[in-house]
């Protein structure tokens, strides 16, 4: 499960965005068809979702989507709860902090006892940002500490003020966990929580050069810790003199293995003085570690993006680097590029990388969306997103899990 918890289009500047928009080189891939599941209204009540003043330094979006058996738990930093919903959108549960939200008009405490069809449990958040669910719906959802908890790694130099809270499949909590395990020492800053084999799973940290990885069992037990520097992944023989960076990590929900997207620049060089002017990409690798003992199962080339556009009145191609979307059973790896209207979709596996065997498609998401959006990938390959326009947010899907078609194992 992973997603891209702002729009690519937000961090591009006007001039390459435009760019990028008057089209793209090349066959146009198959639509995925979208699905319009539910919209939620900005604000605190307990059918909304606590997304606004995105444009002030406070509106930083703190929030994370997952999708599980057809319900979507999402948290919400800004508003301080977790919420789950069928696919109709009926909200079924929320875990909130009752000092800073209003008292809900539509769920019962569970506590009350009795049938209750639509609960809450209270809990005191800080800031829940980043979900996972594993194959019990139980919850695991990180959250910050109060400055007062905070602790400091000297050799990493990375501030340690974060925790992951476990719920069962209720909602109701049943432990926090640090970096020992339960009741351990606060995280690094969490950029992901993922769901594996055997429902363990693990906590991605990002360090300033590097990630840490921790990976947990079922009963959160500390199994393995990955470090991964920015430069990681062996060095392929016709690189050796490019500039290499990690740009993303996934793990798998299937085996005990990290896939991690490494990009690659060449120097680029003004053709009349020889000299230095810039880098330029040059290619991406997506290498596959197995966790157990840090040796390589193998890797995946992932070609460039190309776009084509009109400049001073002459065609030019561009390349560019796909975003990592996420990795689903089997080995299938998500990637994605902004276009006009959209999103253009890269499928790749590593059981066909030798034969270059791929799949392309296309998900729309219109302009008026483009103010916020998280993706997550399932399991099985279908792509789930929260799409934020300047008054509600739209929860959809895509079932591109049919583009795979009979080879989804």
């Amino acid at each position: 499960m992973r997603s891209l918890n702002v729009s690519v289009f937000s961090i591009l500047s006007p001039a390459i965005l435009a760019l990028l928009l008057a089209g793209c080189s090349g066959d146009k891939p198959v639509q995925v068809e979208r699905e319009d599941l539910f919209t939620l209204d900005i604000g605190r009540q307990e059918d909304q979702i606590a997304l606004y003043g995105l444009d002030g330094d406070q509106g930083i979006p703190r929030v994370d989507i997952s999708m599980r058996d057809g319900l979507f738990y999402i948290a919400d930093g800004n508003g301080e709860k977790i919420v789950r919903y069928n696919s109709y959108g009926d909200l079924l549960f929320m875990i909130y902090n009752e000092e800073t939200n209003p008292v809900p008009l539509s769920l019962r405490p569970m506590q009350e006892g009795g049938v209750v069809t639509r609960w809450t449990f209270d809990y005191p958040f800080l800031e829940p940002s980043k979900i996972a669910v594993n194959s019990r719906k139980h919850i695991y959802a990180s959250d910050k500490l109060p400055p007062e908890r905070h602790g400091f790694d000297t050799e990493n130099k990375a501030l340690l003020d974060s925790i992951v809270l476990h719920f069962d499949e209720k909602g109701d909590i049943i432990e926090y966990l640090g970096q020992e395990g339960k009741g351990g020492s606060p995280f690094p800053r969490i950029t992901g929580i993922h769901t594996s084999v055997q429902d363990e799973f693990a906590v991605v940290c990002r360090l300033p050069k590097g990630w840490n990885i921790y990976w947990f069992d079922a009963d959160g037990t500390v199994l393995f810790l990955v470090p991964l520097s920015e430069q990681a992944g062996p060095v392929p023989h016709d690189r050796e003199t490019a500039i290499s960076s990690v740009d993303s990590l996934f793990i798998a929900p299937d085996e005990r293995k990290i896939y991690f997207k490494v990009d690659y620049y060449r120097d680029t060089y003004d053709e009349s003085t020889g000299l230095r002017t810039g880098n330029e990409p040059d290619s991406s690798v997506i290498w596959i570690m197995n966790v157990e003992d840090g040796s390589y199962a193998g890797s995946m080339e992932i070609p460039l993006f190309e776009y084509t556009f009109t400049e001073n009145n002459r065609r030019v191609t561009e390349k560019m680097f796909y975003s990592f979307l996420g990795v689903m059973r089997g080995g299938r790896v998500f990637l994605s590029f902004p276009v006009e209207g959209g999103y253009s979709l890269l499928i790749m596996s590593s059981e066909f990388a030798t034969n270059n065997e791929q799949r392309q498609g296309f998900i729309r998401v219109d302009g008026e969306e483009l103010l916020f959006n998280t993706f997550d990938l399932s399991d099985e390959g279908i792509l789930s997103a929260l799409l934020l326009n300047d008054w509600q947010a739209k929860v959809v899907w895509w079932r591109t899990d049919k583009l795979i078609g009979d080879n989804n194992p």
